[in-house]
C-alpha cells in the first residue's frame, strides 16, 4: 500500500512588516468608543473560538470534527442564505518554531487568514434542513527563516436533511497542513500538535462522517453511522480508517436520551505495518439538565486485531465527552475529553492510545472586552502491532492559552494571546517546550 506523493506549493518572496504594540491596540478601543456604539463582542469570534458547545440532540452523537463552525454568527438578520467574511492577521513571536528538543530556533512570523462561511437553511440551530461551508486558507510568513513559509487550507462542510421519520447528516473536513500543528477551522493558533511526529511535516488529513437516524416510535429510534479518517503524509506512514455502527436509542425523558450499540471497522496502514480490524461496544448519553448545562457522552471498550501476526488482541477503553455550562450571560465554560486508538505515522509496527482533556473559559466584560483561557492535556501511550517489537514511548503534553480581545468598532476587533506548549516524553528526542506571544486583529465584512 506504499504510495508516492508530491506536493508543490507556490512561494512568494519574504516580506517584513512590523508588529503593532499591545498598548496601541488597547488605546484604539477607547478612541473608537467616541465614534460609535457597538454591540457586545461575539463569544464565538472566528480565530479565537473556544471549542463549540455540545448540542444535545436525540441522535446521541458526538462528532468533534463537525462542531464549531455552525456555532458562529453569520449575517445580522435571520435569512435563509447566511454568510460571514473575515480577515484575521496575526503577528507571532515563537521561540521554538520546529518544536525541537535540541535545536531550538526562534523567529517572528505573520499569519494571514481570510475566512468565508456560507450557510443555507438552519445553519445555526441545525434543527431543520441546512448546508454549511467554512473555509480558512492560511499564509505563514517567517521573518528570518523563509524556508519555513507555508500555505495551509482548512475546510469544513456539513449539512442535514429531515424527512418524516428519517434524518440524514453529513460532515467533511479537509485539512492540508504544512507545519507541526494539527489544527482545523476551530483551532488555527496551535493547540493541537502533531505529537506523534513532533516535527514540521506535510500532512493531508481527511475526516468524513455520515449519520442516519430513524424514528421507531415516540420514545425509540435507530442511529446508523459511517466514519472515515485518512492520514496522508508526504514523508511518513499513511493510514486509513473506515468504520460503521448501529445504535438503539431511548428517550427516557425530554432531558435524557440513552443509546447502546456497536461499531466495527477496518484500519489500512502502509507497509511494513499490519492492517487491523476493530470492534467497539458503546453506551451513549445526552443530558440537558437546564438551559445552562448540557452533556453529550459516549463510552465503551474497543477490541483490536492485527493481520498476519501472532500479536494478541488489544483491548482498550474508548470514550468521548463534551459538556457546556453557561452560568451567566457573557460566561461560557466548555469541557471536552476523549480516548481513542491511532496509528503511528512515525514508528513502524506501532499504534498508540491518545487520552485528552480540554477546558475553555470565556468571559465578556464591559460589552467590549472578552477574556479567554484554554488549557488542555494529552497522554500518548504506544504499543506494538507486531510480535517482538518494543514500544516504550510515553508522552505527556499540555498547553495553556490566556487571551484578551477587544471590539474596537462594529467591523474591527483586536487582541493578544500567549500560548505555552510542552511535551514530556520517555524518549528525550520527542521532549520539547514552546512559547508564543502574539497580537491579532480581525476585520468583519
Amino acid at each position: 500500500m506504499s504510495k508516492e506523493r508530491k506536493f508543490v506549493f507556490g512561494r512568494e518572496r519574504r516580506v517584513q512588516v512590523g508588529v503593532a504594540a499591545v498598548g496601541f491596540l488597547i488605546a484604539c478601543a477607547w478612541i473608537a468608543k467616541a465614534e460609535e456604539e457597538v454591540p457586545p463582542p461575539s463569544d464565538s469570534s472566528p480565530d479565537y473560538l473556544a471549542p463549540a458547545a455540545p448540542e444535545p440532540t436525540p441522535s446521541v452523537e458526538i462528532n468533534p470534527a463537525s462542531q464549531g463552525a455552525a456555532e458562529r454568527p453569520y449575517s445580522g438578520e435571520p435569512r435563509r442564505f447566511q454568510y460571514n467574511l473575515r480577515l484575521t492577521i496575526r503577528g507571532v513571536y515563537d521561540d521554538n518554531i520546529n518544536i525541537s528538543h535540541s535545536n531550538r530556533i526562534s523567529d517572528y512570523y505573520f499569519a494571514i487568514e481570510p475566512e468565508i462561511i456560507l450557510g443555507f437553511g438552519d445553519a445555526v440551530g441545525r434543527q431543520d434542513n441546512y448546508i454549511l461551508l467554512d473555509y480558512i486558507p492560511s499564509g505563514l510568513l517567517y521573518v528570518d527563516h523563509s524556508e519555513a513559509d507555508a500555505v495551509e487550507h482548512r475546510i469544513h462542510l456539513e449539512g442535514g436533511h429531515r424527512f418524516s421519520r428519517l434524518t440524514l447528516s453529513l460532515s467533511q473536513d479537509v485539512n492540508i497542513l504544512d507545519g507541526a500543528n494539527l489544527g482545523d477551522t476551530t483551532d488555527t493558533t496551535g493547540h493541537q500538535v502533531n505529537l506523534d511526529v513532533s516535527a514540521r511535516t506535510r500532512l493531508n488529513l481527511y475526516t468524513s462522517y455520515l449519520k442516519a437516524s430513524y424514528d421507531l416510535s415516540a420514545k425509540t429510534f435507530l442511529t446508523g453511522e459511517f466514519n472515515a479518517v485518512i492520514y496522508d503524509y508526504v514523508d511518513f506512514i499513511n493510514s486509513e480508517m473506515y468504520s460503521g455502527g448501529l445504535y438503539l436509542n431511548y428517550s427516557y425523558s425530554p432531558k435524557l436520551v440513552i443509546g447502546f450499540g456497536g461499531t466495527g471497522g477496518f484500519n489500512f496502514v502502509d507497509d511494513p505495518n499490519p492492517d487491523q480490524t476493530f470492534e467497539q461496544a458503546n453506551l451513549r448519553v445526552v443530558y440537558e439538565a437546564t438551559g445552562k448545562l448540557s452533556l453529550n457522552a459516549s463510552g465503551g471498550v474497543e477490541f483490536r486485531q492485527f493481520e498476519n501476526n501472532s500479536r494478541g488482541e488489544h483491548i482498550s477503553p474508548v470514550f468521548d465527552i463534551a459538556a457546556h455550562y453557561k452560568p451567566f450571560d457573557g460566561t461560557d465554560i466548555t469541557l471536552s475529553a476523549g480516548r481513542r486508538t491511532l496509528n503511528s505515522g512515525f514508528f513502524p509496527d506501532q499504534d498508540f492510545t491518545a487520552t485528552n482533556v480540554t477546558i475553555s473559559i470565556r468571559q465578556r466584560l464591559l460589552q467590549r472586552i472578552s477574556l479567554g483561557l484554554t488549557a488542555g492535556y494529552e497522554n500518548s501511550d504506544y504499543f506494538n502491532t507486531v510480535e517482538g517489537v518494543s514500544a516504550t514511548r510515553r508522552d505527556d503534553y499540555f498547553f495553556v492559552e490566556p487571551s484578551i480581545d477587544i471590539t474596537i468598532t462594529r467591523f474591527w476587533s483586536a487582541g493578544v494571546y500567549y500560548l505555552r506548549r510542552q511535551n514530556d516524553s520517555v524518549l528525550d528526542s520527542f521532549t520539547f517546550y514552546d512559547n508564543q506571544i502574539a497580537v491579532r486583529t480581525t476585520l468583519h465584512f
